[in-house]
């Protein structure tokens, strides 16, 4: 058995990869005030005046026993991955809702009767819209979002803003591609529908009872051919007034609350 088989390995790397990073001084201040948000550790720039914010940061993260880390502007920016936007200061932190798939899947193995809607995005790169999805999903009866760590948006603190904080308390599920996700959660028993123009039934047409992942595309070209393909059905929302499509942050809005419009 190799070091990465190891179960210890496994449980390290999953507690790793459940952590988010959050840069700026607002988004980290309030990363460190936000109840059920565990930060583990508070980075900083060797530059930063402990004065304003920052003395309140580290105020913060005293009170809470959270370990400070001294780096260069380099360094930061490394850990930081947007050296022009950190503002000299990121904290680790341990969201209550940023969670492995695997974790729904335990979930509905043990709730077989249970009825569940989840989003799930494909290539959508835009921080507001991805930030707005969230906020959506976290107020609307759906399970939760499935984010792939490739292809999408990084949270960032432009998600967290346009999420108005919501994005460290709504069910994220993370898979490393979206492809993987789909194929594990199929085998799971939902049903994989895709979001297109072009589908053969509309959203109202979709039945509340059973396991559902709704795939939301690309801003610009909707569904990616390979995603399409593993589909298996694709469903339109109803238009009028000649319009032809809408921001994807507001269909899956309607998505997302289908099951009290529905009822």
């Amino acid at each position: 058995m190799t070091d990465t088989d190891k179960p210890e390995y496994t449980a390290r790397k999953s507690f790793f990869d459940s952590l988010l990073t959050v840069y700026g001084r607002k988004p980290v201040h309030e990363a460190l005030t936000t109840p059920g948000t565990r930060a583990l550790r508070l980075h900083l720039a060797q530059t930063n005046r402990a004065t304003g914010i920052i003395a309140d940061i580290i105020t913060l993260a005293e009170s809470q026993q959270v370990e400070i880390c001294y780096h260069s502007r380099e360094a930061l920016a490394r850990i930081s991955r947007n050296g022009r936007q950190d503002q000299g200061v990121a904290v680790d932190i341990e969201a209550p809702g940023y969670r492995p798939l695997s974790q729904l899947l335990e979930h509905v193995q043990a709730h077989p009767d249970e009825h569940i809607d989840l989003i799930a995005l494909d290539r959508v790169t835009n921080p507001q819209n991805l930030g707005l999805i969230i906020r959506s999903v976290g107020a609307s009866p759906c399970a939760g979002l499935l984010l792939p760590k490739k292809g999408c948006a990084r949270i960032d603190p432009l998600v967290i803003k346009a999420s108005a904080g919501t994005v460290l308390k709504v069910p994220i599920y993370y898979c490393d591609e979206l492809t993987q996700g789909m194929d594990e959660l199929n085998g799971a028993g939902f049903r994989l529908i895709g979001l297109a123009a072009d589908g053969n039934q509309t959203i109202p047409e979709i039945p509340l009872a059973g396991r559902h992942v709704f795939v939301l595309g690309n801003e610009t070209d909707g569904l990616s051919p390979e995603i399409k393909t593993r589909c298996d059905a694709c469903a339109s929302i109803p238009l009028t007034n000649d319009v032809e499509s809408l921001n994807v942050s507001t269909a899956a809005s309607i998505v997302a609350y289908r099951r009290i419009f529905q009822r």
